[in-house]
């Protein structure tokens, strides 16, 4: 009996073992833009072309470098801080047009559609990415 109570508690102590020291299931934040508050609002009654599939717009003085607030359909938006993932600095702030994003620094060109990843080198790492929710039919809050 003594044997199966030692075996139960090396078990355990194992999986707790694993359960303290493994990694986390969190989101790893990979990017190099420092973290910055970012909370603001988008009125889509006056920033309409968010209510138009494909369009972007850049909101300055919001995140690091900026916002820039993309409309994948009516009901779906996606927000990414400005700064170019390669050259990470306020000085290199992507232009967006669209779907697309470009870096003049570098000209790494990024593709706003599912995550800003880069399609062109020298940049790998996506855009920084903030939450978008909708509080109401024509107020959308960015923030992270």
């Amino acid at each position: 009996m003594q044997q199966v109570v030692l075996k139960c508690l090396k078990y355990f102590l194992f999986f707790l073992f694993l359960a303290l020291f493994s990694p986390s299931c969190d989101k790893i934040n990979d990017s190099p833009i420092p973290d910055v508050y970012v909370s603001f609002t988008v009125n889509l009654n006056i920033v309409n072309e968010l209510n138009v599939s494909g369009n972007s717009v850049y909101f300055p003085n919001v995140g690091y470098g900026g916002v820039i607030v993309y409309c994948e359909m009516p009901g779906s938006w996606y927000a990414f801080d400005a700064t170019c993932t390669y050259e990470a600095g306020r000085s290199c702030i992507v232009k967006n047009d669209g779907v697309l994003a470009t870096c003049p620094c570098c000209e790494s060109e990024f593709v706003l559609i599912s995550g800003a990843y880069p399609t062109k080198s020298p940049a790998t790492l996506p855009l920084k990415q903030y939450h978008v929710s909708i509080m109401n039919s024509f107020t959308l809050r960015v923030y992270n």
